[in-house]
């Protein structure tokens, strides 16, 4: 269309089209951004981010698309939300609102002023359980306000998979559902008010409105009684059009799905009829809720069936139990995190079948949740194609749950499969045409070569799919808005919703006429005009939508060099796969750890560049190119990777395993190249070295490190904070030791005991201990022939070419214990997952890092796996265990956790996430405090309350340091207390 055309129909449009006439860029005129930053700063008290790094972070949300915006905007206060609205509207900016960032239609990224209410507009204002009604700021996470209702046995009912890090404004901007809607409704349903702001600055409350109060309102005069003049006028000329045209079914969110509460019969709610319409209308400051009785008890009935279509078919019936939730999980998908790895034991808990409905009864009792379930089953136990089980257990009906809940990752990035995106994820039907709805949509996929799961919200007439679109060739593209077309036409004649919870956004909303017709897109266009008449919130996202083929964030223009890497990146597919990985649904910005680590640094601090997804796509987008120009050297990308601990947690944590430890690894060798690094990076990323020239004269290497007025100096030389104390070394490492030891004779199997830097100069007692319990245990215990290291605090600096000469060295020596394959169990959970990890990554074809990889095993693995007998004494003990974040994410706890069990000890595993120290981070200046902040936020709190004789177990130096020094607690490594219970039998 030509620029006077868009004017035309579109004020402000831009487009730019490709060479095959496709529109791929499509955004709304903005003014000059260095005025408008200037006159942000001068008008609000919260933070103005308009740099290259600020706009990267913010250009994309968990959608298929990319738009990068004017600038960022984080108020303090409600106040900073007037004010920038009235600067945003005194230089015609556009304005978007964003919370937690994980919309999948697009509609929470655009060439406009991205106001972020996550950080400070995040509290609960008001909980009134008598009520049962809670006033919520926007950036309140949803978990937090159900965390705080359940208190009173009440909880907001919509519950997306998202609910430990969403935001309850972006729920109200997309009309949000979940699991629970079968019995609570969609978020629509559960607004009583709301507190909103228009683009020309008009604050207002609104809610139901009945004659008398809207009498008042339109004799009162002024902008609010012509916005609500103009609403009564349009509902009473569109009244006959809605009844006729809405569907009636459960999940309507497409469009402007709540126009109908406008009408008379539904009391004229305003506030309801502004959910759902996706920042295109308002900016809502505050929310008033309803809350919901929440079942003090439940239960899960799982019932299998030989296809998801058979599932779907027996929903009414289920539904006539009543039930709190009814989800359909279907075989694609469990072999899709079969193939994953992920949440593999938790598929045991399904019973026989192909595909499943997970069916949850709630009570005030456990008896009367399973009287409810066991009603179910009895209706199954006669039906010879479906096999149902009641789960009890509150830890396996959690288990179940985070096998559902991780249905959109899980199914991304799959081995041996096509990649998979959203676009068309989220379609509704009445739940009694679910089944028949189901097997046309899969003759569908069938029809066009996709694959894709089917699975979701059953009891409310929902699928999900991750459907596998080519977004990113040309004919790809064309295919898929073929598809998109069709797709639509079903969904349509079966009475249904294009989006039953997500949003149309970007994704959809071109295909809203064809669901609600002509008269009712005008409709749509005349109610955003009432409250927008500039045409300025969220332009281009259901109003007059921007082409669903255009900015694309992985589309054919999009064609990165190949990157010179140092690690391979396998199973990622090269660096380029990797910056693609991260999907968006934001599960690094929770705001607790409970039994997982990621993300450390955003726990702390709260900024979107210091979470896993922010640094994803720091990095995607410099390959990208936009805001990032300098590729490798981008100073932006090494700010938000600055924070990262490299505690590997994202690698288990994240459901697409992003490994964002290695990708800062790599990126750091190139940013550093020829470049000097932080002090820190010397004094503590070659340690080792440091460590082997001090052990030649430990005392004096001590004198430099723990004298007063000396330790400053160094500290200051070597960039380490003076608050922390640096480790001493010991008088004898245990290498001397163990080469000076009278060695009892042992015709046991050959083990290796790995000397790590750490064990070896620092701890000597650890590496002792383990040697000790191995030789109890009938091994022949030796060591490497001469100094090695895994080059464990190499990476989080870049160090790799160092890093690579260190292996080089070790498969070198360890020749004819690899040839041979004798075990090797290491003491430092770092340095068995370096072996276990960037081994291989580093040497992904030699034989020898392969072989090496596997003969190598943690000291708890090993024993546990291969010791009968522990002889020990199970004395009445107790314990806090401290988990290493690289032990939680690769070595996993398992082993841990079993050979805790065979001690006898009472122990406890922390919910405590990463301690902090995360080796050089805790140490250098520049990073302290957040590694400080890190460990105050659970663990040293724990570590400090608990009684004198309860031992604090740690394996890993990190940990143990991070705890002595911020505790003053003595720390045990495992293999310490097997010898003390041994010596104690």
């Amino acid at each position: 269309m030509l620029k006077d055309d868009l004017d035309r129909h579109f004020p402000g449009r831009r487009e730019e089209r490709n060479s095959r006439g496709r529109v791929q860029s499509a955004w709304t005129e903005t003014p000059d951004p260095d005025e408008l930053e200037r006159d942000l700063r001068a008008a609000i008290r919260g933070e103005v981010r308009f740099s290259h790094g600020d706009r990267a972070l913010y250009a994309t949300d968990a959608s298929n698309y990319r738009q990068v915006p004017i600038g960022v905007v984080v108020p303090e206060t409600v106040e900073d939300v007037v004010r920038t609205v009235e600067v945003c509207r005194d230089h015609g900016a556009p304005l978007v609102s964003r919370g937690g960032g994980t919309s999948l239609a697009g509609q929470a990224c655009n060439t406009a002023v991205v106001v972020d209410f996550s950080k400070y507009l995040n509290r609960i204002l008001d909980l009134d359980p008598d009520h049962r009604r809670a006033r919520v700021e926007p950036g309140c996470i949803l978990d937090h306000l159900r965390d705080t209702a359940e208190r009173h046995h009440l909880t907001f009912g919509p519950d997306p998979a998202t609910h430990s890090h969403n935001t309850l404004g972006g729920m109200i901007g997309n009309n949000s559902c979940g699991v629970h809607s079968v019995q609570a409704g969609r978020t629509a349903d559960n607004v009583e008010a709301m507190d909103i702001l228009t683009y020309d600055g008009l604050r207002l409350q609104v809610g139901p409105t009945d004659d008398a109060e809207l009498r008042s309102i339109l004799a009162s005069g002024g902008r609010r009684a012509e916005i609500y003049r103009k609403l009564d006028t349009f509902r009473h000329k569109y009244a006959d059009l809605i009844r006729e045209r809405f569907p009636k079914i459960p999940r309507r969110v497409s469009g402007y799905a709540d126009l109908d509460k406008l009408l008379p019969e539904n009391g004229f709610d305003v506030a309801k009829a502004l959910v759902g319409t996706e920042g295109t209308c308002v900016t809502v400051l505050e929310a008033t809720l309803r809350l919901i009785p929440s079942p003090p008890e439940r239960i899960l009935v799982i019932i299998g069936f030989p296809d998801i279509f058979q599932a779907a078919d027996v929903v009414p019936m289920i539904l006539e139990h009543k039930p709190l939730a009814c989800e359909g999980i279907d075989h694609f998908l469990v072999d899709a995190m079969m193939r994953k790895h992920l949440h593999e034991s938790d598929m045991r808990l399904l019973p026989e079948g192909c595909d499943w409905l997970v069916v949850e009864f709630g009570g005030d009792t456990e008896e009367e949740a399973v009287k409810k379930g066991r009603r179910l089953v009895n209706v199954f136990e006669a039906q010879p194609h479906a096999e149902a089980k009641l789960i009890r257990k509150d830890e396996a009906e959690d288990r179940i749950w985070a096998v559902r809940r991780a249905g959109l990752p899980g199914s991304a990035y799959v081995p041996d499969r096509p990649e998979t995106w959203e676009g068309w994820e989220d379609s509704a039907v009445t739940p009694d045409r679910l089944g028949d709805y189901l097997r046309d949509l899969k003759a569908l996929f069938d029809k066009y070569g996709y694959v894709s799961p089917m699975y979701g919200h059953f009891g409310d007439g929902l699928v999900h799919c991750r459907i596998s679109f080519d977004l990113k060739e040309e004919d790809g593209i064309e295919i898929w808005r073929r598809f998109m077309d069709e797709a639509a036409d079903l969904v349509i004649r079966y009475g249904g919703s294009l989006s039953g919870e997500h949003g149309d956004g970007q994704s959809r909303a071109a295909l809203l006429e064809r669901m609600y017709g002509p008269e009712l897109i005008q409709a749509f266009r005349e109610f955003k005009e009432i409250w927008d008449p500039q045409g300025r919130m969220n332009p281009g996202k259901i109003v007059d939508p921007y082409p669903i083929t255009s900015n694309l964030r992985l589309g054919p223009s999009y064609r990165p060099k190949k990157q010179r890497t140092y690690f391979h990146f396998e199973e990622e597919g090269g660096f380029r796969g990797a910056a693609e990985r991260c999907v968006g649904v934001g599960k690094c910005r929770r705001h607790d750890s409970k039994d997982q680590v990621m993300c450390p640094s955003y726990l702390v601090t709260h900024e979107e560049k210091h979470s896993t997804r922010g640094r994803a796509r720091m990095l995607f987008e410099m390959l990208h190119g936009g805001p990032i120009e300098k590729g490798w050297r981008s100073d932006e990308v090494e700010d938000a990777l600055s924070l990262c601990l490299a505690c590997k947690g994202c690698k288990s944590d994240c459901p697409v395993n992003v490994d964002m430890a290695t990708y800062k690894a790599e990126f750091r060798a190139h940013y550093y190249k020829r470049r000097l690094r932080p002090r820190s990076a010397y004094s503590m990323g070659l340690i080792y070295w440091w460590a082997r020239m001090g052990s030649k004269s430990p005392r004096l290497a001590n004198f430099t490190t723990q004298m007063p007025l000396v330790r400053n100096l160094t500290k200051a030389v070597g960039g380490i904070a003076q608050s922390r104390t640096m480790p001493a070394l010991a008088h004898q490492t245990f290498t001397e030791w163990f080469r000076r030891r009278d060695k009892p004779a042992n015709n046991g199997l050959r083990v290796m005991l790995w000397p790590d830097t750490f064990n070896n100069f620092f701890r000597p007692e650890t590496a002792i201990a383990a040697t000790q319990v191995l030789e109890a245990a009938g091994y022949d215990v030796t060591i490497p022939s001469r100094p090695l290291c895994c080059g464990r605090p190499l990476y989080d600096q870049g160090m790799l070419p160092t890093a690579k000469r260190l292996w080089r060295k070790t498969m070198r020596t360890l020749h004819d214990e690899i040839e041979d394959g004798t075990p090797i169990v290491g003491l430092e959970p770092a340095c068995v997952t370096a072996f276990k990890d960037e081994l291989t990554g580093l040497f992904p074809d030699d034989e020898r890092a392969q072989r090496l990889r596997a003969q190598t095993s943690f000291f708890s693995d090993f024993l546990g796996e291969r010791v009968d007998d522990l002889n020990i004494s199970k004395g009445d003990r107790r314990a806090l265990v401290q988990l290493h974040c690289n032990h939680h994410a690769v070595l996993k706890a398992e082993g841990e956790r079993r050979l805790m069990d065979r001690t006898g000890v009472d122990y406890n595993l922390m919910p405590s996430g990463c301690c902090g120290m995360a080796g050089a981070f805790g140490f250098a200046s520049e990073t302290y405090d957040v590694g400080l902040a890190a460990g105050e936020r659970v663990l040293l709190p724990m570590v400090r309350e608990a009684d004198e004789d309860v031992l604090i177990l740690a394996n890993g130096f990190s940990c143990r340091e991070q705890i002595e020094q911020g505790t003053r607690r003595k720390t045990m490594h495992i293999a310490e207390l097997i010898r003390s219970l041994q010596e104690t039998g």
